[in-house]
């Protein structure tokens, strides 16, 4: 069995929390689609592609992202109020090519007008031991910046439309 690598990055959104969570919280699967500019979408999962550039080649695949649970934790005196989205996703063809990923995105405010999104998931490289090879000279730099890209998509998308929404 390989061992599971971590992967953290983070991003933030220039709108309050309350907002940022509701969109989250509302239909994230509607969120990762749009932001990712993907095709298809399920009932509590969406189709999303990650995609990135290595050594001047485009590398991409169309991921099934599967949100199975947010949970919110509300304000207490001594800390603020985070919402946590859980997140597994795969391959949406040929699964046992690609990582599987699980993941937690958490959202919590930086300031009254300012937003975190934080990204901490863990991936199990494919194909046993050659996959764990493959991850030791490149996989992990792909899988990496894929995660970068998609939490500065999700981050980007949501800017951009939460900047559009009427104010309350």
């Amino acid at each position: 069995m390989s061992q599971g690598r971590d992967i953290r990055c983070y991003n933030y959104v220039n709108h309050p929390y309350d907002e940022v969570r509701d969109a989250l919280s509302g239909d994230a699967a509607a969120v990762f689609q749009e932001a990712t500019k993907a095709a298809a979408s399920r009932a509590r999962s969406v189709a999303a592609e990650l995609r990135v550039n290595v050594g001047g080649i485009k590398v991409g695949a169309e991921i099934a992202i599967s949100v199975n649970r947010i949970e919110e934790s509300t304000r207490e005196i001594s800390s603020p109020p985070v919402t946590r989205l859980q997140l597994e996703w795969e391959a949406a063809k040929s699964p046992h090519l690609f990582p599987f990923m699980k993941a937690e995105l958490s959202i919590y405010p930086l300031t009254a007008t300012e937003t975190q999104l934080d990204f901490a998931g863990t991936y199990e490289p494919p194909m046993g031991a050659l996959g764990s090879v493959v991850n030791a000279l490149v996989g992990h730099r792909i899988a990496e910046a894929s995660v970068h890209r998609f939490v500065d998509d999700v981050a980007e998308y949501l800017r951009s439309t939460l900047a559009g929404a009427p104010d309350k």
